[in-house]
Formats: structure tokens, sequence, C-alpha cells
């Protein structure tokens, strides 16, 4: 069984690879299991640059392939924020509730058409020596609710509604659907193909 390192410490983001990319028969390993992991600074201005720094800083540590993600929220009526700063928005120590607080405060009074929004997913994968070999990207269009409905998910699902979702958030959709929908989904399953005859 290939081993697929894995650039997050987020164990949902964990649970989400780990079922998308479960047909493919990897074992996917934590960078947190390295006995000394990479210390990656997220200052990319975009996250195509922080999904290539994850996969190749994590990939030369680890002497294996290893995959990075980066991902975030893009609202319209706020110029694009939070995006690269999605995870940190709301400042150290903040939570997924502390986040979306201040997301909804933002867009207070905002009407529901000017409230557009979309998550973005980039994924790098690199070779033992850092190397790039694969990078996707995707998205998915949607809109910011006024209040949080649902319970799955993680970070801003609560409150993102894809156009697809017959008006449900993230955090209310079965998994296997939200696989099917979501940013991370759509860019893991153009990427499952070329990885599966990429990895030994």
């Amino acid at each position: 069984m290939p081993d697929l390192w894995l650039a997050t410490g987020n164990p949902k983001k964990r649970k989400e690879l780990e079922r998308i990319l479960a047909p493919l028969g990897l074992r996917l390993r934590l960078m947190g299991e390295l006995e000394r992991p990479p210390e990656i600074v997220e200052d990319a201005p975009d996250f195509a640059g922080n999904a290539r720094k994850k996969a190749t800083a994590l990939a030369r540590a680890a002497g294996a392939h290893a995959l990075g993600d980066d991902s975030g929220l893009c609202v319209d009526a706020l110029g694009g924020r939070p995006g690269v700063h999605s995870a940190r928005y709301g400042g150290p120590g903040a939570s997924d509730r502390d986040r979306i607080a201040k997301l909804l405060s933002e867009l207070a009074g905002t009407p529901p058409e000017r409230r557009t929004a979309r998550f973005v997913c980039s994924i790098c994968v690199a070779g033992p020596d850092g190397r790039v070999l694969l990078a996707v990207e995707e998205t998915c269009e949607g809109r910011i609710l006024e209040a949080s409905r649902g319970s799955e998910g993680f970070g801003y699902d609560p409150v993102f509604s894809p156009d697809a979702a017959r008006d449900l958030t993230f955090a209310e959709l079965p998994a296997a659907e939200k696989d099917l929908l979501s940013h991370r989904g759509k860019a893991l399953g153009k990427l499952a193909a070329a990885l599966s005859s990429l990895l030994p």
C-alpha cells in the first residue's frame, strides 16, 4: 500500500481526505508523524502557492510523495475576504464559531442577493525530491446565510449554501453528497485518476 503524506493537522480535513481518496487504496500519513515535521509558513498570495509550499516542504522532509491542500472562502461583498486567511480569520486561537461570528457580523445588513461567495480548493502533489507532479484547483459557488444551520462538516460549512444543494448548507448535506459538490471533492476527483498511476 503506497504512502501519501498529508500536509495538514486538521483532523476533520484528514477525515474528508481519507473518505474521498479511499478507493485509491493509499495509506495516508500526517505530517505530525514525522520526528521533525517541517515548519510551513502559509504566506503565499494565493491558494495555489500555499498548497505548493505545503506539498514540497513535506515531500522533502518525508522523502516521499506528499499532498498539500489550501482552501478557503471568498465572499464577494467583502472583496474576496477572508480568502487565503480563512483559517486565521478572527485572530490567533479563534474557533470555527468565532470565525463564523465575525463573518456574519461583517455581512450584517447585506441583502441575500449580495451574499454570493465561493469555496476554493487548490491541491498540489510533490514527489520525494520536492518536485511538483500534479496541481489542480476547483471552486464551489454559493451564498452565505444569515445564521448557521447543520452540525456536519467544519469551518464555514454551517453558513455556506452551495447553489446546487436545494438551499441546504454544507453542514446539512450527507457526506457523499457534499463530496460531489464541494471544492475539495471536485479537486480530489480530478486528481484521483492521475494520482493512482503516479504512485508506486
